[in-house]
Formats: C-alpha cells, structure tokens, sequence
C-alpha cells in the first residue's frame, strides 16, 4: 500500500542523521501492511550483528595466538603509553580487516540489498579491531575494554529512556542543536588540517593537536554528538515501524543502528585510553 508522506515524516528529513544508512531510511517510500517491519524483528537483527561482532572479536584473539611466534616487524606508539609490537602478518591481516570494513560499510549505505551479507562482514571486522584495540594494544590495561563496554550499555540505556519517555525529542530546536554540535566539529576539523598546509600556523597547529587535554576535550564532544545522534537513531527507526515499511529494511534499521554503537564505543574506549595514559603521567 502506497500513501503520501505525513508531516511528522517530512520533519524526519534531515542531513542530521549518525550515519547514511539510517539517513537514507528517511527517504524510503515503500508502504505495506502485510509484512511490515516490526520492532522485534529490528532487535533480533541489531542482536545477531553484535553477536557477529562478538565472532570477529574471538576471531582476532585466535589470529594473535597463531602469531605468537612471528618476529616483530614494526613497532607503533599509541598516546605515548600504550607500544604494539607487529609481525608483518599482523600487520597486513589488521589492514586487510580495516580495508574490508571499510568497503562493507560503503556497500550497505549505497547497496541496501546487500547489508545481510556486507552488514554482517562489517560487524565482523569491528569487533577483530574492538578485540585488536583491547587485547593487542592495551596489554596490561585490558581491563578498559570492559569498562568502556559498561559504559556504552549505559549510554545507550538511558539514550533510550530519554527517547522513550519524551524528554528528549527529534524535533527542530533538537536538530538545530546537532547540526551546530556537527558543524563545530566539522569545522575545527577542517582548520586544523588547513592549518597543518600552512608553514607560519603548521608548529602552533601540531603543538594544539598533540596537547592531550584538547584531545580529550574533542573526544568527549564526539562522545556527546555520538549519543545524541542516539535520538535521531531511535526516531527513524520509530518512523520504519510506525509508517510500515517492508520487512526489509529491517536490515537497514539494525545496521545503522549498530554502527552508532560501535561508534560510541570506539570513543568511550578512546577516551579511557588517554585518561589511562595520563594518569601514569
């Protein structure tokens, strides 16, 4: 069954969105009533790619194993604290993991049939890096990876709640917040770089980007526009129910919205990692 955009739809439209592939969810015109999307069916999808994430997790962790014995190719500091020592083989497989990623990503937002396939070897090779990050990078310190896990259930949690119970709304004014938050970032993104082009502003540029408490200061803003992004999530998602869209898109829906959570969690993570680093300053 085909019908016209409601107003509450149109108000849905926006540049705003955590990621493409739930971005493109506001333009689906597609209507049905006999197999429609449903939030259970968007859950169990959103819970086999994370458990997907969990196999490349494990994935990573057998790959170390078999690696034990390879001889250190390079050798990569991170913050100052946190050394990874690399066999060539390690090296390549982590590139490798990172370039399909990557392409699986870029699949599922322009090619939206392939996201069973293409979501499913994107999860994967997140959680390899998540599982890299944690156990390669942090040995000693693995302990974050947990902590960072806790701390994303709760964000996401009461993200939620915050949705769900009204206080927070996807409206205009919330936009509006976002796209400033976005733009900023976006912004101090780009004069950085320029900056860096520049001889006379290149040493002030690199001396800021190297200053751990700005870092840390960037990062929590990622932090905070990832869980906002959160709400405009929730509220797509809310509008593929509602409004009936086909069964399939269901795929789209949970693989938006794991992208967000894994992105959340790659920041928490991120921050924890600094905050480590300078405590034993």
């Amino acid at each position: 069954m085909n019908s016209a955009l409601p107003r509450e739809r149109k108000e849905n439209r926006t540049i705003v969105h955590s990621n493409p592939v739930l971005s493109r969810l506001s333009k689906v015109s597609e209507r049905t009533e006999a197999n429609a999307a449903t939030y259970a069916g968007i859950a169990t999808k959103t819970l086999y790619f994370l458990l997907v994430t969990l196999v490349g997790m494990v994935a990573q962790l057998l790959v170390k194993a078999a690696m034990a014995g390879e001889p250190v190719w390079q050798t990569v500091t991170i913050y100052e604290k946190f050394t990874v020592l690399l066999s060539m083989k390690e090296t390549v497989i982590v590139g490798a993991v990172l370039v399909v990623g990557l392409i699986c990503e870029l699949l599922g937002i322009f090619a939206r049939r392939t996201i069973p396939v293409t979501g499913t070897l994107y999860a994967a090779s997140q959680g390899y890096v998540i599982s890299f990050l944690v156990f390669k990078v942090l040995t000693g310190y693995e302990y974050l990876g947990l902590e960072a896990l806790l701390l994303t259930v709760a964000v996401v949690a009461v993200m939620s709640w915050l949705y769900s119970s009204g206080i927070v709304k996807a409206g205009k004014k919330f936009r509006t917040v976002l796209l400033a938050l976005l733009l900023g970032s976006i912004g101090f993104g780009a004069l950085g770089f320029l900056g860096t082009l520049i001889p006379a502003t290149r040493p002030f540029v690199e001396t800021m980007l190297q200053n751990p408490t700005i870092s840390i200061v960037m990062d929590v803003i990622g932090l905070v526009l990832a869980a906002l992004f959160l709400i405009s999530d929730f509220a797509l998602i809310d509008t593929c129910v509602k409004e009936g869209y086909p069964k399939e898109y269901e795929w789209s829906a949970a693989f938006g919205l794991v992208f967000t959570v894994i992105w959340i969690y790659l920041k928490i993570l991120d921050l924890l990692m600094q905050f480590a680093g300078k405590k034993d300053d």
